[in-house]
């Protein structure tokens, strides 16, 4: 019979992490955990609560109770976990937990890497990430970039805000000339034209070179989107607007890629046929994260291969990563082969 657990990871920050619509020094995440009560290796699975959701760790530790009580001990396979949750309201990041956590276990049972079990290409040895710079004061953003060595990463992240994003780009440009930038506005702006009027006065910025635009406006501004899809010179990426629900035929009239992060597709499988909508109406695909540990980055990575950009940088915000899975060198990501038997 197996036996499902549910603990903590109390996560202190590197850094302040500001984006457009909160802050924070810290981050709670979950580690879900499914073994045999005969003993042998375990599965694991990581939930980092997103607050554009209303996902918080205790409702999430409430959930989990729930599905205990509903009867999650008696779920031992992948195919029993989906039928299980059908009838579950169950938070994405949990959803994901749940459903990495057996994957991880069905897949050393049956000794094949998780991707194979997943039927994706293999990801690559090395898997070069961006790395992100939170909202702050334009006059710190030359020492948080050596401080931090970002030179190092081949492709940068910004954070930006209505009040601040201007300044933002031309401080990063003016120390990192040339570098390839996402620019990220997390549903900052409200105004399509006063977003173009943002790229207008930073699109001559010299040395700016942007690789995308990611979901400056909510994700209800639709029509907003679809105005913007021909105007802006920066390619759009979807982010929030991509739900279990979406859309893609509209989503490709709004959008020109689509970040699929695990945690928000709430599974790999959800994260896979979001990946594969996105490929088939001709978007860009990337893939993102939360602030994570190296085990959820990890199981990112083994969806890597059908991403042509990943913004996996998440283990890197953590002050004192905890499990070691996952290590970046020169901007590049080296995974684990396997899990560990036990974390």
């Amino acid at each position: 019979m197996p036996i499902w657990s549910l603990t903590t990871l109390e996560l202190p920050l590197r850094f302040t992490w500001k984006i457009s619509r909160n802050a924070s020094t810290a981050k709670t995440n979950l580690l879900v955990q499914v073994r045999d009560e005969a003993g042998g290796p375990g599965g694991y699975g990581e939930a980092a609560p997103n607050v554009r959701y209303g996902e918080t760790p205790a409702g999430l530790q409430v959930e989990f109770e729930a599905l205990l009580q509903a009867g999650l001990n008696r779920v031992s396979s992948e195919a029993a976990l989906h039928e299980f949750l059908a009838g579950q309201p169950v938070a994405h990041a949990l959803r994901f937990a749940l459903e990495s956590a057996v994957v991880h276990w069905e897949a050393a049972r049956a000794g094949q890497p998780v991707w194979q079990w997943l039927g994706v290409p293999a990801p690559a040895a090395a898997v070069p990430t961006a790395f992100t710079l939170p909202i702050m004061e334009p006059g710190a953003v030359a020492g948080f970039l050596q401080e931090h060595d970002m030179a190092r990463f081949a492709l940068l992240k910004i954070k930006v805000n209505q009040e601040m994003g201007y300044e933002l780009l031309r401080e990063v440009t003016r120390v990192l000339p040339g570098r390839p930038l996402i620019i990220d506005g997390n549903e900052a702006w409200t105004d399509p034209d006063a977003l173009l009027r943002f790229v207008e006065q930073a699109a001559p910025l010299l040395g700016l070179r942007v690789r995308l635009l990611e979901q400056p406006l909510p994700a209800a501004e639709a029509a907003a989107y679809r105005y913007l899809h021909s105007r802006t010179p920066w390619p759009l990426f979807a982010d929030e607007s991509v739900t279990d629900a979406a859309d893609f035929a509209d989503i490709a009239r709004q959008f020109h890629g689509v970040n699929m992060k695990l945690m928000k597709a709430g599974g790999y499988r959800n994260g896979l046929r979001i990946l594969r909508e996105t490929q088939a109406h001709g978007l860009q695909t990337m893939m993102g994260c939360m602030v994570e540990t190296s085990l959820g980055i990890w199981s990112a990575l083994q969806l890597s291969g059908l991403a042509e950009i990943c913004d996996l940088d998440g283990l890197l915000i953590i002050r004192d990563e905890p499990f070691g899975l996952v290590r970046e060198q020169a901007g590049q990501l080296h995974a684990q082969a396997a899990l560990p038997a036990t974390l």
